[in-house]
Order: structure tokens, then sequence, then C-alpha cells
């Protein structure tokens, strides 16, 4: 597992960085020094495996921030820790390359270094572009990404930003300068926002030209922000950060409006509005779709027997392993105990053979029950005949459905068992 290395002197300091990572989610082990000889310590007793670093900038032993150096030089993302702000210090340490700088003014200072700890995780998931073609410009740009630890791409003019965007369609930053060959950075960010929404990808324009129109000029035509040239590298990561962080906060905001809140699948309301459009693909492709609805038999019986909790929990579990093997397809929480699954590219025999092999392997599933052990067993209905309407066709799934309960449950019944 890798590891954050927290060095601070204060015993008081130190007791509330405990807390703080312990209560924190972050996938690392912590592991403490109050010295630089300590430190030094830690990190040959485990080379390579520091993740991130939280310094104090004065120690006993390294009372001039040696320790920044030590970190630093071993090319471990730093952040430090100091009880004055002092502006000479701070250019010293960010032209160094440290993440950040905080200063000790009480319990949301050290809050804010372990949330930069979790920030610094997420931006590994994050791939920018960085679109300049002045060499030197661009390459500096890349590296502040870097020193955060984002995913970074490179283009040298606007024309060549849209072919490594059409190659890296998970790019969710791009940032641009103005003035370039070819295509200049504000025809660039203009022609993106046609096809690209605010909320899909972040476009920052940059420029050392002094014209006091130009970040109105690019805001006005699609961009989310405006750097002036030549900037500070806080100011640079503040600006980031900020749109990064309104991004996912959309993307939360929009992945609980899809979802379930209890199981996390999708709704019964999003259902019907992707369905619809895989359905409409399918009629005119005059390609193969199956609609399949699943009912957990006698699921009723764990609430009356365990209660409404318990029967929340092994929905949460059953909803999880039919996720895992059908979340390939539109697979939703239709009600209660109902799943929908829409399988485009499936005609009604596969369909229906496919759920026979999850309704196998879900039965195999072990679950513990408020103490008891239980397995799990469902009926489906498949159809594979488009009808009319999608409607129609959730309807005759639903008829399948029925048969199947009126057997005696745990089985499927689809187009071919069907009498018409």
């Amino acid at each position: 597992m890798k590891k954050i290395l927290i060095v601070e002197d204060s015993e008081m300091v130190m007791k509330i960085m405990r807390h703080l990572v312990q209560a924190s989610s972050l996938p690392y082990e912590a592991v403490y020094a109050t010295t630089l000889a300590q430190a030094t310590a830690l990190y040959e007793q485990y080379p390579q495996d520091f993740f991130a670093a939280l310094v104090d900038l004065n120690l006993p032993d390294a009372p001039d921030g040696e320790v920044v150096d030590f970190v630093l030089s071993k090319k471990i993302p730093t952040i430090v820790l100091t009880g004055s702000y002092d502006e000479k210090r701070r250019e010293q340490l960010f032209n160094k390359g440290i993440v950040d700088y905080v200063t000790k003014e009480g319990r949301y200072a050290y809050s804010k270094a372990i949330g930069m700890v979790s920030r610094l995780e997420k931006n590994q998931h994050i791939k920018v572009l960085v679109v300049d073609d002045s060499d030197m410009s661009r390459k500096h740009m890349a590296n502040l990404f870097r020193r955060h630890l984002f995913n970074v791409v490179e283009a040298v003019d606007g024309v060549d930003a849209i072919k490594v965007l059409l190659e890296n369609p998970d790019i969710k930053l791009l940032i641009t300068d103005y003035n370039m060959p070819k295509m200049d950075g504000f025809e660039l960010v203009r022609n993106l926002r046609y096809k690209y929404d605010k909320t899909d990808l972040i476009m920052i324009g940059v420029s050392g030209e002094s014209s006091e129109a130009l970040s109105a000029k690019f805001i006005k035509h699609g961009a989310n922000d405006f750097l002036r040239k030549p900037f500070h590298p806080e100011e640079f990561y503040c600006r980031i950060i900020h749109n990064i962080e309104s991004l996912e906060l959309v993307e939360q905001i929009t992945y609980n409006a899809q979802r379930d809140h209890l199981t996390g699948l999708f709704h019964r309301s999003y259902f019907f509005g992707a369905a619809r459009d895989l359905y409409k693909n399918a009629e005119e492709k005059a390609a193969p779709l199956s609609m399949a609805i699943i009912n957990i038999d006698h699921f009723s019986d764990i609430n009356e027997q365990h209660g409404n909790g318990w029967g929340d929990v092994a929905l949460k579990y059953i909803a999880s392993s039919l996720q895992t093997m059908l979340g390939r397809f539109l697979f939703a929480r239709a009600d209660s105990d109902d799943f929908y699954v829409l399988m485009p590219g499936l005609d009604h025999e596969k369909a229906a053979a496919l759920l026979s092999r999850v309704k196998q392997l879900l039965s195999s599933e072990a679950y513990v029950i408020n103490g008891e052990t239980l397995h799990f067993y469902f009926s489906a209905g498949v159809t594979g005949q488009m009808c009319q309407s999608l409607d129609q066709q959730i309807a005759k799934a639903n008829i399948y459905l029925r048969r199947a309960k009126e057997a005696g449950g745990n089985m499927i019944v689809d187009d071919g068992d069907a009498e018409e």
C-alpha cells in the first residue's frame, strides 16, 4: 500500500493530523515523523512507497526547510505546513516544485492539507490537454499539471488539439494559448463548444497579450475561464481546481439524479429515457432488441422474517450482483424487487440463455442476512418482440413474468415458451 509521509514536531498538530487521516477515506497508510532524521529513516525503510508528503517547514534538526528539499529530491508530491506566512519563502517553495503551501491557522488548515492529498488522488484519473505552439510555454504548463499528478497530453496548435481530442475522448480539461498558427485558441474554443457542453469539457484560455477584451471574448464564446500570462503557479492551481471541482459537482448531481437511492442502479425514469433511444435505434437498423423484467422470488419473506432494514441490505446485495453480470446492458431497478434490463443486439433466445446463466450464478452465491445464510432466486419474462412501441414490449415481458410466477417461480419465460 502506498503511504503518506507526515512530518510535524508539534504534538498537538500531530494529534489533529492523525485524527483527520483516520477520519478520511484516503486509500493510503500514513506514517509519521517528528524530525528530518526520522523522515529519512522512514523513506529508507519504504523506498518508492510514498504517494505524497505533508511536512512542517521548521523542524528541530531542519530549521530552514531542509525536509522540503529532502522529500522533493525523492520526487514525492509535497504539501508544506508552516506556522507563519512569508511571501518570499512562499515564492521560493513554489519555484522548487511543491504542491501547495498551508499556513497553520486552526483546524481548517489541516483539513485543507488532507483535502489536497485527496485531490491528488483524484487528479491521477483526470486527463488534461495543453495547447500551445511555444515549446517552452507548453512544457511549463504541462509540468505544472504533472506536479499535481494530472494525466497530461499536449498539442501544438488548434488543429492538432482537435486530433488529440478525437484520439482521447476522456479528456476533461483543455487549456489553450490564444496566439497560435493554423487555428488560434479563440477559434479552437468556439469550434469545440459546438460539440462539447461546459459540463463535458472544461476549456481555459491563456494569453500574454494585453488586450482587456480578450478574456471576455474567450468566455463569451465558450471558455470556462481565462488566465493572463505570466501567472503564478498558485493562481494557476486555484483556477484549475475550482473548475475541476465545479465539473465534479455537476457530475455528482447528474449521477444522483439518474440513480435509485438504495441500490445505486439507474432508476425507472432514467431507464425509460435511455431505453426509448435504444428502441428507436434498433427499430431504424432492424436490429434485435430484447426486454426482460426480473423479479426476486419470495423476497417479501425477507421483510416479514427479518424486517425492512435487512430487506434493504438483501436488495443491495442482489442489485450489486446483477449489476456485475448485466451492467453492460441498460439495467435498472424498476420498483421494489423488480428490475428492468434492455439488451440491444440479443434476440429472445440469446437473452433468455444469458438470464438463465445469471440466475444460476445468483442462486449459487450465499448471502448472510441477520445471521442466516440465504440463496436468492428470480423469475423473468423476456421478449424480443418490439411490438409497436417500447411500452408494448415492456408489457409483453411483464405478461411472461406473470406466467413464470404462476408456474411456481425460479424460471424464465420468453417468446419461445409463450402460447399466443
